[in-house]
């Protein structure tokens, strides 16, 4: 198995920047459409879960849009082979630090590059010393 073939990471880069986009423009509809669709599509939030993708879409519907100023970090997409592919990532937004975490499991499907998996977390802040 090839790892990190450039064409393939350079595919879903796109496809993930793609994401982001509609993430940052609060496109519920374009977001889900670069979920795989499907029962088995799961997604982690911070305090949310939805299994399936018509889950999803009735939890993205009545989100309120991303904070402004969403910025990345250390982002890494590791491709397996020509089908499958892992993104990670950091996240904050303007003035403050960046804690979000976020998972992806990317594969090409029929219709293209879709996530199957996702996981989003911020860790758990501790206030000893």
């Amino acid at each position: 198995m090839e790892i990190d073939r450039t064409d393939v990471v350079a595919e879903v880069t796109a496809a993930f920047l793609g994401y982001e986009q509609a993430l940052m423009d609060g496109d519920a509809e374009r977001i889900c459409g670069h979920f795989w669709d499907s029962e088995a599509t799961v997604r982690f939030g911070l305090a949310d879960h939805q299994y399936g993708l018509d889950e999803q879409r009735k939890w993205r519907a009545v989100q309120p849009p991303l904070p402004p100023g969403r910025r990345l970090v250390d982002t890494v997409v590791t491709a397996f082979g020509a089908d499958l592919a892992v993104v990670t990532t950091r996240f904050g937004y303007a003035g403050g630090a960046t804690t979000g975490r976020q998972s992806q499991t990317w594969v090409r499907l029929p219709e293209g590059w879709r996530i199957v998996t996702a996981h989003v977390s911020e860790p758990l802040r501790s206030d000893a010393g």
